[in-house]
């Protein structure tokens, strides 16, 4: 007697064969593991060196002096003046912040008669040892701007305009890696999902291997599950092999150990999911295999560089900002530098998760209009 047909038997075996298939593609190790592995080691091999120092300006500071303004003017400093006090605190504790500036006014320093006992100005700067290295880019910033305006007033009723008081909140290092590699395991998965994801379903359908699937019990089902499940896993394979070189490497901080890699994965699984259904959608659109990677960067190309992948997005214009915290990619990679360095669990990273569900509910509605089996 002849056993029934098992499309889950089918739907493992199309898995089984599909995941060989990227295994022997050169194009899926380069863009899963490759590249990811390359700007890890450069970023991971140069340490610090970051181009924009988050300075949070203290609630009523004085913002009304050349200090200010002179640092309102410096490239190299994103001056924060929209967070609550206790939130810069915190913010600071987690690296967030790379230090808070308090600007005090000292009213008695401004003489009638004489010179002044201080300084009409305090300035008063907090650091973080999480972000040494952008602390000293600051010192140096400040230093040298307060040593040429208290040069520039020698022989004024006021000599000095300025001083600099400093303290330093002792917390964990925020390193390089710590924010580098959670944007290039999310290069990874987008990748995977999209280029992956739009080459084999335009191949199987021009050389028709789903036409002849059709001329088997197996159900379409069975093929897309089939195909995402060799998707899915070697994604989480890439990100296990990146997150296991950042850390034993690098020093890349998994903050809860073995947990975090765990919840990292969890999320590598939500996020790999969500950019497939672009690639659904390419590989609908696209027409022939040369189309295919103009329509997939498209996808890709400004989340790679626009969600905070290879540096933070407030060194973007102020009207670009809130196009780049919209995109899928931010999510995600907001997510895992949570999980990792803050230790943040799933359910604290809920916000994003929930975006990163609705992006996906809306491009597999529009997957499901713009994919072809034929």
């Amino acid at each position: 007697m002849n056993k029934p047909y098992s499309n889950f038997n089918a739907t493992l075996a199309i898995a089984k064969a599909s995941f060989r298939s990227i295994l022997r593609s050169p194009s899926a190790v380069i863009f899963t593991l490759l590249f990811p592995l390359i700007f890890i080691l450069v970023f991971g091999f140069i340490g610090g060196g970051g181009i924009t120092v988050d300075l949070g300006v203290a609630k009523g500071s004085d913002v009304n002096n050349p200090v200010y303004k002179a640092l309102q003017t410096t490239s190299v400093i994103h001056l924060v003046t929209d967070e609550s006090s206790d939130q810069m605190k915190k913010d600071l504790a987690k690296g967030h912040l790379d230090a808070i500036l308090d600007i005090t006014k000292n009213v008695a320093a401004w003489p009638v008669q004489g010179k002044p006992d201080h300084p009409p100005y305090t300035v008063n700067v907090q650091y973080t040892s999480a972000s040494q290295e952008k602390g000293k880019i600051l010192n140096s910033l400040i230093s040298g701007m307060l040593f040429k305006m208290n040069a520039a007033m020698a022989g004024n009723a006021v000599p000095t305009l300025a001083e600099l008081k400093e303290t330093t909140v002792t917390v964990r290092e925020y390193k390089t890696i710590d924010f580098i590699l959670p944007g290039q395991l999310g290069f990874s998965l987008l990748s995977t999902g999209v280029f992956g994801t739009a080459f084999v379903f335009l191949s199987l359908r021009q050389t028709l291997v789903i036409k002849r699937f059709f001329a088997t019990p197996v159900k379409r089902y069975s093929i897309v599950v089939g195909e995402a499940l060799a998707r899915i896993t070697f994604a989480l394979i890439g990100a296990s092999f990146i997150l296991l070189v950042g850390r034993f490497a690098f020093g890349f901080t998994l903050i809860h150990g073995f947990v975090t890699f765990i919840n990292m994965l969890i999320l590598s699984f939500f996020g790999v999911i969500v950019f497939m259904g672009f690639g659904f959608t390419v590989s609908g659109i696209a027409k022939n295999e040369s189309t295919v990677p103009p329509i997939a960067n498209l996808v890709t190309l400004p989340q790679f560089l626009l969600s905070g992948t290879f540096f933070s997005i407030t060194v973007f214009p102020t009207w670009l900002q809130p196009i780049c915290k919209i995109l899928p990619l931010t999510f995600l990679n907001d997510a895992m530098r949570q999980v990792a360095f803050e230790g943040a669990n799933l359910w604290d990273v809920s916000h994003q998760l929930f975006y990163l569900l609705l992006w996906g509910i809306g491009i597999y509605a529009v997957a499901v209009k713009a994919f072809k089996w034929e």
